[in-house]
């Protein structure tokens, strides 16, 4: 296993400090963007979050995704399509300004 799928998009996921116990050698990718609604999250907020998680584990070792996949419950989620290709847009476009092109 080279790194841990974390959900993080609610509260109940409670806060990053349990990052400082993962291995150098492992990565955290950080699912901050949530897929049971459409609205885009705030890429300000989005940046904070992992700038928080960054305090427990280098930003190296950090990705971030969706929570879940877009059709984890029963019956689906609400999005269309479209809706699902500008969460993962947003994600990259976050990305790149938190950790550049490659």
């Amino acid at each position: 296993m080279d790194g841990y799928f974390l959900e993080y998009d609610s509260a109940r996921a409670g806060g990053f400090e349990p990052l400082r116990l993962v291995p150098k050698h492992k990565m955290v990718v950080l699912g901050l963007v949530t897929t049971k609604k459409a609205a885009l999250e705030n890429k300000d907020e989005l940046k904070r979050r992992i700038e928080e998680a960054s305090r427990h584990i280098p930003l190296e070792q950090l990705a971030l995704s969706p929570q879940c996949g877009f059709s984890s419950g029963i019956g689906g989620n609400t999005m269309d399509i479209d809706q699902q290709f500008a969460k993962l847009a947003h994600i990259v476009e976050v990305a790149e300004e938190v950790w550049g092109s490659s």
